[in-house]
């Protein structure tokens, strides 16, 4: 199962290795950008067997607006630490995390490195990217 959650991550591993500028320095979450999610969704054979788990940490109010496509679970950045185990992933899982903008994600994405999972990416941008590249939202009102 690793196995072929790494051949479908390639993209991501690849693209998040040695990125880190500004803020995300800072925190040492590895920032992925909304086109390489994108390319990992695509090459996967279904969004189900997509190689990583897809949380959305903004509020169940702005979840139901809409949702990237593949997305596992929502829990708001607040309530990460308490229900982290709601994701389903072992510490070497590797965990994609976004928000509307990518500062909250951020923030989760550093709290679930302090709990000890070793594979966590933020989402550059997060949904505001997502949408300004033109891609879609799964169900909600958008």
């Amino acid at each position: 199962m690793k196995l072929r959650w790494l051949s479908y991550l390639g993209v991501l591993v690849i693209a998040a290795a040695g990125v880190a500028s500004g803020p995300a320095a800072a925190s040492h979450v590895r920032q992925l950008s909304v086109q390489e999610v994108k390319a990992a969704l695509d090459k996967a054979p279904s969004l189900r067997e997509k190689g990583f788990f897809l949380v959305d940490v903004r509020t169940a109010e702005e979840h139901d607006t809409g949702a990237i496509p593949g997305t596992d679970v929502n829990i708001e950045f607040r309530e990460i630490a308490k229900r982290h185990k709601e994701i389903g992933a072992g510490l070497d899982d590797h965990i994609v995390v976004y928000c509307q903008s990518g500062k909250r994600s951020n923030i989760a994405a550093d709290t679930l490195t302090e709990l000890g999972y070793t594979n966590v990416y933020n989402i550059r941008g997060s949904v505001n990217a997502w949408l300004q590249a033109g891609y879609p939202l799964a169900g909600g009102r958008r």
